[in-house]
């Protein structure tokens, strides 16, 4: 790993940023100390608002990585694309309202410059046993 990284999953890395954008790899809902928060399944053993609170956390971690990546948050013009992903028993159809987590959040930090389009799909399962990953697409002031 490149200093001020975080270890990549050979081949895989954090962040990409390529053409004007930075993208992140899928992000879990992890606390300051490494800790799934809310692992589980919507619909399951989780409410939606918990599942929030474990999008709430990936859009973070997803803000940390890019910070590592680019230095400074400040050099995101935009958010443009929000993929979300949900753990959820057949027939739960309230992906949209748990990836509002992330949404929020972005537009808490971003102002205007944090809305997005965005898809909120339903799984079998993630990573870990984590509720909910992200990903998110952002655009770089001056394209660089």
């Amino acid at each position: 790993a490149r200093p001020g990284r975080y270890p990549p999953h050979d081949p895989l890395d954090a962040v990409v940023v390529h053409g004007g954008r930075a993208r992140t790899s899928g992000q879990l809902p992890r606390d300051h100390e490494g800790a799934l928060v809310n692992p589980g399944t919507l619909g399951l053993d989780l409410t939606v608002e918990e599942g929030a609170e474990a999008a709430r956390w990936c859009a973070l971690n997803a803000l940390s990585v890019l910070r590592a990546e680019l230095g400074d948050l400040d050099r995101i013009e935009r958010v443009l694309t929000v993929l979300g992903f949900v753990s959820c028993v057949q027939g739960f159809a309230q992906q949209p309202a748990v990836i509002d987590g992330a949404s929020r959040l972005l537009a808490d930090v971003f102002g205007a410059a944090g809305r997005h389009s965005r898809s909120a799909v339903g799984v079998a399962a993630l990573p870990r046993g984590g509720a909910v990953e992200i990903e998110v697409e952002v655009a770089l002031a001056n394209g660089v």
